[in-house]
């Protein structure tokens, strides 16, 4: 049995891993719910939990298709409302992510092994996001853009955020071990947040959705990335202002920011306070 955590090979009947201690269980591949082992069939969207069934929707992961890895049940609610969201202004928190020293890394090894390495975090990427009713607006080949708040409307939206951010270091800190155990690089990633407007354009059917961001809410975000210190999260004023209750951080005072005439304020997502969603 693979470890949801870090992809290490157990013993049949184990409950937790051996290399890791976390507890065993399935991940449904079409709502990343997380399922006993043991049961055929995934309780929150129905989808069957053979290891052929596994393994043929593992290999339709389409990173430039949204509906092929987008889960099936957030899926309906954006298809579904599409039609009460295009043209709307949105309140939005922006996620930027990427892999410190990606260059490096792909000069040191062959495309195989880059394409292993990053398949592995696009997997945990995924998982975590749409945990959180996230949507993944663009794959860029070290990280990903995501939105929370659009298309699938959340006032908390900014909570929701920084909850998948955590639990994205968190994952990524245990699947680093075994990177350098399998490959011996080391591997991390930084995360930036802003909060802002954006106006939703047009949904497809294939999910895939065009917005305009207002001011520089997706610039600022991008910003925030790549002030980040490996394995950190940097956030702006605006999402700490509407997140500041609910986890801890660490000022960081103002920063000098790309394309911004005035310093701004940022501030280092260092924990849960304790209050969930």
């Amino acid at each position: 049995m693979k470890c949801f955590a870090c992809k290490s090979d157990n013993r049949e009947g184990v409950k937790f891993c051996e290399e890791c201690g976390t507890e065993i269980a399935l991940v449904c591949p079409r709502c990343d719910s997380r399922i006993p082992v043991g049961k055929k069939y995934c309780g929150e969207c129905g989808q069957k939990l053979g290891r052929d069934e596994i393994a043929q929707l593992d290999s339709e992961i389409d990173y430039n298709r949204p509906d092929s890895y987008t889960p099936k049940f957030m899926a309906e609610k954006i298809l579904t409302t599409r039609g009460s969201l295009e043209g709307e202004r949105k309140l939005v928190t922006v996620f930027f992510s990427d892999v410190t020293g990606f260059t490096s890394l792909s000069e040191k090894q062959d495309p195989e092994t880059v394409h292993r390495i990053m398949d592995g975090c696009f997997k945990i990427l995924m998982q975590d996001i749409h945990k959180f009713e996230g949507t993944i607006n663009q794959f860029t080949g070290d990280g990903v853009m995501a939105l929370f708040g659009a298309p699938l409307a959340h006032e908390d939206h900014a909570q929701r955020a920084c909850h998948a951010a955590l639990a994205i270091q968190k994952s990524l800190a245990v699947y680093a071990q075994q990177v350098k155990t399998d490959f011996g690089v080391d591997f991390k990633m930084r995360i930036g947040l802003n909060s802002g407007p954006v106006v939703v354009g047009a949904i497809g059917n294939d999910l895939r959705m065009d917005y305009t961001a207002v001011g520089d809410t997706t610039n600022l975000a991008a910003r925030m990335e790549s002030l980040a210190e490996p394995g950190s999260i940097l956030i702006s004023d605006s999402t700490y202002r509407l997140a500041k209750n609910y986890f801890e951080f660490e000022s960081l005072g103002e920063v000098a920011v790309k394309g911004k005439q005035a310093p701004q304020a940022a501030y280092k997502l260092t924990r849960e306070s304790g209050i969930h969603l």
